[in-house]
């Protein structure tokens, strides 16, 4: 589903596209009720000066200066605001990937080409590609004018939203002026080493949503909760080379063998979790409108 339309101002060429969510959270939806009946929660916006609930269309949008005046604003006010990229994002240049710091990064959107767009959203996405670039660009999404990236992704085009620089927070350090040793530095290489691996995201999984998974399912067949059979580790003051050395021991051939072993096991068994988790998710949908008709 777009979110925007408009087209992307490349020079004097136009490309007409729409704007679509490139992600979307696997998070199990968890929901407030009152535990007397399993009532559903719900909220009431109150006004604070006569404490009393205020529909929709009475409420509009504004701003508390310094001196405690409220400065109101309505559509019409938000709607007229003389800014450009409302509906064109606007390229301003084009820079080395590696240049923008991944800190910068926000939200991302596939860019979709209209029918009559085809064309020049290729020629676009093929010059990236050659000159190995990335479009530095600024659009406003949601009332909220953004930087933002646009680059290639297979036959896409990827438009990440980018923060202000003045929306970057600088760090917290504290007890950066410890020095370590050559030996430990080496160590720490060696462990690296170890561990080096190509990126493959499918090979990672989220064990907290798996685990609430675990858990709606027990709940809702009436069986007792998983327990945790991992013990929390123990806060000890430990040598740091000697972490170190230990590390890399674990990391030795045999260890990675048995590592991809239990990630083959693991898969198998999460897929046999979905298999199950099926039954009892249609079974909470059926008990929630069953409820719902007998309220």
């Amino acid at each position: 589903m777009a979110i925007w339309s408009g087209a992307i101002a490349f020079g004097l060429v136009s490309i007409p596209i729409k704007v679509t969510a490139a992600t979307g959270s696997h998070d199990l939806g968890l929901h407030q009720y009152h535990a007397a009946d399993e009532g559903r929660i719900r909220y009431l916006k109150v006004c604070e000066i006569d404490d009393e609930p205020v529909d929709p269309d009475e409420i509009v949008k504004g701003f508390e200066t310094p001196d405690d005046e409220v400065v109101l604003l309505d559509e019409d006010d938000l709607k007229d605001l003389p800014v450009s990229t409302s509906k064109t994002i606007e390229v301003l240049e084009f820079v080395p990937a590696e240049q923008i710091d991944p800190i910068y990064y926000d939200k991302s959107y596939y860019l979709e080409p209209d029918k009559t767009g085809g064309r020049p959203y290729v020629l676009l996405r093929e010059a990236l590609i050659q000159q190995d670039r990335i479009a530095v660009v600024k659009v406003t999404l949601r009332r909220r004018e953004s930087l933002a990236a646009l680059r290639p992704r297979g036959e896409a085009l990827v438009m990440h939203t980018m923060m202000w620089p003045d929306e970057i927070r600088k760090p917290q350090t504290s007890g950066l002026d410890a020095e370590v040793r050559d030996q430990e530095l080496e160590m720490a290489g060696t462990l690296i080493d170890a561990m080096a691996a190509d990126f493959h995201p499918e090979g990672y999984t989220d064990a907290y949503q798996e685990a609430l998974a675990d858990l709606i399912e027990a709940k809702h067949e009436g069986r007792s909760a998983p327990k945790s059979k991992r013990e929390r580790p123990k806060a000890k003051v430990i040598d740091l080379m000697d972490a170190l050395q230990q590390s890399v021991d674990q990391r030795k051939r045999p260890a990675k063998k048995t590592a991809r072993k239990a990630a083959k096991k693991t898969a198998k068994k999460s897929a046999k979790k979905t298999a199950r988790k099926a039954p009892a998710k249609k079974a909470a949908k059926k008990a929630a409108a069953s409820r719902r008709k007998s309220a």
